[in-house]
């Protein structure tokens, strides 16, 4: 009863709830491996023997001992190497495991969950506004196309600009941000050709599951400021629900079907072997 008085005292600093009962119970099954709360049918029965078999003998069982059982299971509550690994791993799972550490801590469990939600949204949020994108290069020998960040040895092909979408999703709240990505490389790679120039853009659509109304207006946005500057805008795999809006929407026709391709490699070849115009 003095443990069960201090624990709650100590509870209510932290707006804990009222406790009744203690974790040793749930710890001590849990260290022995119980998987089921078929494990509860089987304490009772065990309990219930031992009252009426061997009462006598156990009264006599020193507290230290009963203690130190208790206690053995106790640290398998608090599992530090769990959140060492959450750090390794991700910082802004461990931030959202923090938020809801301390907001359970000093405020309340629903606080706690709130908090946690909250950082796991906006980590959500912060990915579907800064996507990734990458230029993707040749690999030597080879038909595949890589990152040329991540890949050195991939050589960019001259007048042709190859960029990959790896967001899951075009959508409003970040097409305005490949919007821009893809201009600015345009500009940089023509800077860099010095006499020469982009003659085409190949976006490859592979990782593409989705895409919207804003999506799809600045798909539009981007052909014309491309077509302006005599650039010819490629597409490579969309998958099958992405195509299906396009040509709903007629951007595969404003574009022209012969300018989607399966694979980047057909996709580079057929813009090596046409003739742009002059912007």
């Amino acid at each position: 009863m003095l443990a069960m008085g201090c624990m709650n005292i100590a509870g209510s600093l932290s707006s804990c709830y009222v406790a009744t009962g203690s974790f040793s119970r749930t710890a001590v099954n849990f260290s022995a491996g119980c998987q089921t709360s078929v494990s509860n049918i089987v304490m009772a029965v065990t309990v219930f023997l031992c009252l009426e078999l061997f009462t006598r003998l156990l009264y006599y069982t020193p507290m230290a001992i009963l203690a130190s059982i208790i206690l053995s299971a106790l640290p398998g509550l608090i599992d530090m190497n769990e959140a060492c690994y959450i750090w390794k791993v991700d910082k802004f799972d461990f931030l959202a495991c923090i938020g809801a550490f301390f907001g359970v801590l000093f405020v309340s469990v629903e606080t706690g969950l709130v908090v946690a939600v909250s950082i796991s949204f906006a980590k959500i949020l912060i990915q579907s506004i800064r996507p990734g994108i990458e230029v993707l290069g040749r690999v030597p020998r080879t038909e595949a196309f890589c990152d040329v960040s991540q890949y050195p040895m991939a050589t960019s092909t001259p007048g042709i600009l190859v960029i990959r979408i790896s967001s899951g999703s075009l959508c409003f709240a970040n097409a305005n941000f490949i919007r821009e990505r893809i201009l600015k490389w345009v500009m940089e790679e023509e800077n860099e050709l010095a006499k020469g120039r982009v003659n085409a853009v190949i976006l490859d659509m592979g990782n593409l599951m989705n895409i919207d109304t804003s999506g799809i207006l600045v798909l539009e946005e981007l052909h014309k400021r491309l077509f302006s500057r005599g650039v010819q805008l490629a597409m490579v795999n969309p998958r099958w629900l992405v195509i299906y809006k396009l040509k709903v929407a007629n951007f595969v026709d404003k574009i022209g079907k012969k300018w989607v391709f399966l694979t980047v490699a057909e996709a580079v070849d057929a813009c090596l072997s046409s003739k742009f115009p002059e912007p």
